[in-house]
């Protein structure tokens, strides 16, 4: 089963007739549940004036705004398995696990423990909270915990103080220690989030729970990124491509690509990609500042335009010879995931999800999957440029070698999935 808001107006889902009131932020709200059945999955869509109109900007409003939000929907979450008749029979709480999301989720585990656990009730419910970016955790002023309807002696889970945050109420702080196990998207990413610079502020938090975190990678839907069966290499001159006709399709994708972004159209030219927002955080000033060098070395670059664009994503991640990743944090990240799986080779900041999914190349032992770089500035991104274009050039075959690991790996959810399982059953069996 899967809980989430409706913050729009979603035609497989239909009313199920059932109305709860919740308290949120000292207001009693109505809700509504409305319900899908889609491949085989439960969506449970949770209809409350907080949410409607909103999927243009689900993280809109203020922090107060965006607060009662989570507030109401954790609490009503909970319960979804008493409420909604799923199949014409709720599911029932007798043996639960709920999986969480981020510091906008994380209220769930410390309800589960406080209005239910703590007086006999879901005694068999356990609840895994999964960490996708630490960096964004509900903080908020003391003065306000009891918007959130507590105990007054869950107050100390939440209580922090850090130099930059000074003292104040922090929701992943209090979801981290309540959850019977929590998972983190990358190995990596989980080593980082044990350190000041990494931790945000949580890293004692993380330390002291170390025994029951896990770093799983995320994985690769399938259905959407392969380039086998990719909707939006079939048309504009692009075309679909797998291992064994790699050379050809990547070779006229590159060519479309070329085309379309009003570049000269060059086989022998190597193409590099980026993918990512106008933020810090992925390091496109990085590049940037290696601009000068990358004027010089008879390579093109895609321009780039303010939006995003889901056709342009998978033609980048097609056409391109190298995609480059200089992020300065990334708790898994995907795009290197989709390059590999594509025939693209990454270049990627060593952090996190990075370091645990690009391997570097190693000429001598021919292994590895791409080239990595160990700070995030300009000139290791271009020693790292510099040994993938010497290879690109120079070194065909092992150029292609490096291509056909990345396109051969298990990248799918398949691998996740089981990695997920193994920490259920380990909360499942937890007292």
């Amino acid at each position: 089963m899967v809980v989430v808001p409706r913050y729009g107006d979603y035609a497989e889902a239909h009313d199920v007739g059932i109305r709860k009131y919740y308290k949120a932020a000292g207001q009693d709200l109505e809700v509504k549940y409305f319900h899908a059945y889609i491949d085989g999955v439960d969506f449970v869509f949770i209809d409350a004036p907080l949410f409607r109109h909103r999927q243009d900007d689900i993280y809109g409003g203020n922090r107060q705004e965006i607060m009662k939000r989570m507030i109401l929907f954790c609490k009503v979450a909970v319960e979804v398995p008493w409420h909604v008749p799923c199949g014409g029979v709720p599911y029932g709480d007798g043996n639960l696990v709920f999986i969480a999301n981020d510091w906008h989720t994380a209220l769930l585990p410390v309800y589960l423990k406080a209005y239910y656990r703590d007086h006999g009730s879901m005694q068999y419910a356990r609840s895994v909270l999964v960490i996708h970016n630490i960096a964004h955790q509900g903080r908020g002023p003391v003065a306000e915990f009891p918007y959130m309807d507590l105990p007054e002696h869950y107050l100390q889970h939440f209580e922090l103080y850090d130099p930059v945050g000074g003292e104040h109420a922090n929701i992943f702080a209090a979801g981290l220690k309540m959850a019977d196990r929590v998972i983190t998207v990358s190995r990596g990413y989980l080593w980082e989030l044990k350190t000041v610079e990494g931790g945000w502020g949580l890293h004692d938090i993380v330390r002291s729970n170390d025994w029951k975190i896990n770093g799983i990678v995320n994985g690769i839907d399938h259905q959407e990124w392969n380039p086998e069966v990719d909707v939006h290499l079939q048309s504009d001159g692009y075309t679909n491509y797998s291992l064994s006709t790699l050379d050809a399709g990547k070779r006229q994708c590159k060519a479309a690509l070329q085309r379309e972004l009003g570049l000269e159209v060059r086989d022998d030219v190597p193409l590099l990609g980026f993918i990512g927002r106008l933020d810090g955080q992925k390091g496109v000033d990085i590049i940037g500042d290696a601009m000068p060098w990358l004027a010089g070395q008879d390579v093109q670059l895609v321009r780039g335009w303010v939006g995003f664009s889901v056709p342009m994503a998978h033609r980048i991640t097609a056409g391109a010879d190298v995609l480059v990743m200089p992020s300065r944090f990334e708790p898994c990240g995907l795009n290197q995931l989709y390059a590999m799986a594509y025939g693209t080779v990454p270049v990627v900041h060593a952090v996190g999800g990075l370091r645990d999914t690009v391997t570097p190349f190693d000429p001598f032992s021919d292994a590895g999957l791409g080239w990595t770089f160990d700070r995030a500035e300009a000139h290791k991104l271009i020693e790292a440029l510099g040994h993938c274009l010497d290879t690109y050039r120079n070194f065909r075959e092992s150029w292609r070698r490096i291509q056909e690991r990345g396109m051969s790996q298990d990248l799918s959810w398949d691998h996740a999935a089981q990695l997920y399982e193994e920490v259920l059953v380990k909360a499942k069996y937890q007292w």
